[in-house]
């Protein structure tokens, strides 16, 4: 069955139960409200500790932006773009697309406004909704992308370019739509991107969505008594994804915006949360603040918390290790996944193999996996290969992309780029990355975006932007720059320079050097790994 259905169903049988809390640590006086309350607030709406919806009023705002998008023409098929921080209204907007039959885009918030561009362009997007957040970097492409497609902006103080979104859905029907949908109509296209930094569109059916959430609550076992936490950002298939646990069981989610160890720990004790989902970094920073005695664990109510898992990137077996250390009695997992896998749970550890910690797991609920040579044949246990892996949750396509399709998607296996290896107990170890994708704290850094800007500088000869381990972020982007010959330049300089660059694209690192390049021009990198990976070494050692 599609994915809405489970929201039906949770609107009657759980009516009146809390399905949605959005907590605000930035929102220092505390207001705790319901979405109707919230609705009726004036002036600055916005200004709430904590806001909640019911399982009902969850369906019945979707229902209305549902009959929004159909009065304006919107149909079965057609795109439309979310650009949204994590917020209450998040959820409900992705169930009123899907619930028209039309398909869901959600859109990277780092995106800067030449990418939202490029994005809404290759995904044919009908309509993009946007957030406060996104007011300067919409308002710089607006006259260019609103010829050809609706913009609603979402929140307080609407701009001229766009209709207002809390206006237009109060005056829609809040009854379903009763648009028929079934597995095989397509559902949402996410974006994710290879070495060249170009995003493609990633396209899955609504059989995808509802497998992930199946795969959520087969790894997780969750009940209606559940409450998830869920911090990454809902663009994310990862994200979204271990939410489906809760839509699927019923179960309470709570929405923190805010990454704080104090945040983080309080809201799990005052929600009382029993599932939270981290990011390495964000486990990083909690271990450290209870350590360190900046937070004590016994001011905080913690004991019904029982899992912690990771997903978006490797996980350092020391930290998990410190982990139960400081709680014993909590289970642990690790998900490993793509966009093109409807994100996390192809492969998972599972909570009941914390001995194996390092290892990304077994395959995944429904899941096939494979480790393959070149040929595509499969290798040995303890050989390194390519991970594959084959399952209802693999993409049907990169939207209007056939060749890069048929270079991923090969019988209905899908070629992960990751290389892998698995041991004698059948778990699956990641090697290396085929790919040259930087993974920082849990988010894609694309060096050649990175090159080509660095490029710019008159100085520069040549750059190669490589991945160098860090404890906390999993990985940092260091740039090796080759000067021009004569030319003087300085760390402090080329970091001037980068601040052109989206925050979480500057590199973190700058060594000037020579860029080997091979006999065809490419780029060794494996050599400057090999080179400068001894770096993160020294670094660990000057910390301990």
């Amino acid at each position: 069955m599609p994915i809405t259905d489970l929201l039906e169903r949770n609107a009657k049988i759980y009516a009146n139960d809390v399905a949605l809390v959005e907590v605000n640590p930035a929102i220092t006086e505390v207001r705790r409200v319901t979405w109707r309350e919230y609705e009726l607030m004036e002036p600055n709406p916005a200004a709430a500790y904590r806001r909640e919806i019911t399982w009902s009023v969850f369906n019945e705002k979707a229902n209305r932006f549902a009959h929004l998008l159909m009065s304006r023409g919107i149909k079965k098929d057609d795109k439309v773009g979310i650009l949204l921080m994590n917020c209450l209204e998040w959820l409900p907007i992705y169930f009123g697309i899907l619930k028209t039959g039309a398909i869901a885009v959600p859109l990277n918030f780092r995106y800067a406004s030449d990418e939202i561009e490029y994005c809404v362009d290759l995904a044919d997007v009908d309509v993009l909704l946007f957030g406060p957040e996104f007011i300067g970097r919409v308002e710089e492409i607006a006259e260019k992308i609103s010829k050809n497609r609706l913009l609603f902006y979402v929140g307080e103080g609407c701009p001229t370019f766009a209709e207002d979104y809390n206006s237009l859905v109060a005056n829609c029907s809040s009854m379903n739509p009763d648009i028929p949908i079934i597995d095989d109509d397509f559902a949402a296209i996410y974006f994710s991107s290879g070495t060249t930094g170009f995003p493609k569109a990633i396209l899955h059916k609504h059989r995808a969505l509802m497998h992930s959430a199946r795969v959520e609550q087969n790894h997780h076992g969750q009940t209606k008594d559940d409450v998830f936490l869920c911090i990454p950002p809902l663009y994310h298939t990862g994200a979204k994804m271990h939410w489906f646990g809760s839509l699927i069981s019923g179960g309470k989610a709570v929405l923190l915006k805010g990454t704080k160890p104090e945040d983080i720990l309080e809201t799990v004790s005052n929600e009382k949360c029993t599932i939270v989902w981290l990011l390495v970094p964000w486990a990083q920073d909690v271990l450290m603040a209870l350590e360190s005695g900046k937070l004590d664990k016994d001011k905080y109510s913690l004991d019904q918390w029982r899992l912690m898992h990771i997903g978006a990137q490797p996980v350092p077996a020391s930290l998990i290790q410190r982990w139960f250390k400081i709680f014993p009695n909590q289970q642990y997992d690790t998900n490993y996944g793509l966009s093109e896998s409807i994100g996390p749970g192809c492969v998972h550890l599972g909570v009941e193999n914390s001995d194996h910690v390092g290892a990304i797991g077994v395959p995944g609920y429904g899941w096939e996996v494979e480790i393959v040579d070149e040929e595509g044949k499969p290798v040995e246990k303890g050989e390194v290969g390519e991970l594959i892996v084959k399952g209802p949750g693999v993409m049907i396509c990169y939207y209007k992309n056939k060749k890069a399709t048929d270079e991923t998607v090969k019988d209905g296996w899908l070629y992960t780029g990751d290389m892998a290896q698995m041991d004698e107990d059948g778990f699956i170890w990641l090697v290396d990355r085929k790919k040259d994708v930087i993974i920082s704290g849990g988010e894609n850094i694309y060096p050649v975006q990175i090159e080509s800007f660095i490029m710019k500088n008159p100085k520069v000869k040549d750059v190669a932007v490589i991945g160098l381990g860090d404890e906390r972020l999993g990985e940092i982007s260091a740039a090796i720059i080759e000067l021009k010959e004569g030319m003087i330049a300085t760390e402090e300089e080329i970091n001037e320079f980068c601040l052109d660059l989206p925050r979480y694209k500057r590199p973190r690192k700058i060594i000037f050097a020579e860029v080997p390049r091979n006999a065809t021009g490419k780029i060794e990198k494996p050599k400057l790994r090999e080179t400068y990976g001894a770096l993160n070494l020294v670094a660990l050692e000057n910390r301990s």
